[in-house]
């Protein structure tokens, strides 16, 4: 399994930290991170697309219309939660040459003194 990063879901990410809709859980990701059965439910009331915005990296292996596709989740499907973020960028992502890995460190100023 290659994954790489999932530029959308960036440019997602940074939109929602700028709009505020961020929460500061360090140390509490597992208690936010979606289960399958929160998976389950925001997929019956939203397109593939928009899930695939709350994942960080993406497994090209997989099919586009699968949940397999998509990795790293980084939000609760409301909230970008700092530490679902920190976990997203500690784990490798292969990237192309003309893209590099952000990790979203460029908003960290404006996102409640991250």
């Amino acid at each position: 399994m290659s994954v790489s990063l999932n530029p959308a879901a960036v440019i997602y990410a940074r939109h929602l930290i700028q709009a505020g809709k961020i929460k500061n859980d360090e140390g509490h990701w597992r208690e936010h991170n979606p289960d399958a059965a929160d998976e389950n439910a925001f997929l019956a009331a939203h397109e593939m697309s928009e899930y695939a915005n709350w994942h960080l990296g993406l497994d090209m292996s997989r099919g586009e219309d699968t949940k397999g596709r998509y990795k790293f989740p980084y939000g609760n499907f409301r909230l970008v939660h700092r530490e679902g973020v920190k976990q997203s960028t500690k784990i490798p992502i292969s990237t192309q040459p003309s893209t590099r890995r952000p990790g979203l460190s460029g908003v960290s100023s404006g996102a409640g003194g991250w």
